[in-house]
């Protein structure tokens, strides 16, 4: 192809050069394309970016706005005189976390600790503590309108803290109420 040849000598742009009406409409047109409102604004709008992980065979997903990290569980040390829903402590990089088991405080069937456990870090402002979860399966986007408010065959307690769910029935915590909810808080000094 010669390097020489115009837009005229194109066979797909033959000769085309705009009056000055064309200009003014072409110009107003990449102006208004240009204006629209960025897609990442809309997507927030439409869309909750979820972390989504197992918990006793059943899909979970909290937002990732109120998650700091997904951390492996390693090396965990049991409380004394929690309730049983305290599973322990664990040191992520110097600071000292709870990690809650979400089976135990819904009352779900417990698998056991694996491998393949990790621990969500959930916080808001002051407060912080991990969530155990089976499995991580990953990071998605669902869309709002395709979250229904509830399901009758949730427990009391998960309702509660229920965003919603899915149409591939995840269930979608709300993990704001988590944060804030006042029987995670283990504040009992006990009795040496």
């Amino acid at each position: 192809m010669n390097k020489n040849k115009t837009r005229s000598d194109h066979p797909v742009y033959p000769s085309f050069t705009p009056g000055p009406g064309e200009k003014k409409n072409i110009l107003k047109a990449r102006a208004k394309i240009l204006a629209r409102e960025p897609e990442r604004e809309k997507k927030a709008e439409e869309y909750l970016e979820v972390v989504e992980f197992l918990l006793a065979y059943e899909t979970y997903a909290l937002e990732t706005a109120y998650i700091r990290e997904v951390y492996p569980l390693k090396e965990l040390t049991p409380l004394p005189c929690v309730p049983p829903f305290v599973l322990g402590i664990i040191n992520v990089r110097g600071r000292i976390l709870s990690v809650i088991d979400l089976k135990k405080f819904f009352g779900l069937p417990e698998k056991g600790l694996t491998d393949l456990n990790k621990v969500v870090i959930l916080h808001k402002d002051e407060m912080e503590f991990g969530i155990l979860a089976d499995k991580i399966l990953g990071v998605r986007f669902i869309a709002r309108k395709e979250i229904q408010p509830s399901l009758p065959t949730l427990t009391e307690i998960r309702a509660e803290y229920l965003k919603g769910v899915t149409r591939e029935r995840e269930v979608v915590l709300e993990a704001i109420k988590l944060l804030m909810d006042n029987s995670i808080l283990v504040n009992d000094q006990g009795e040496f």
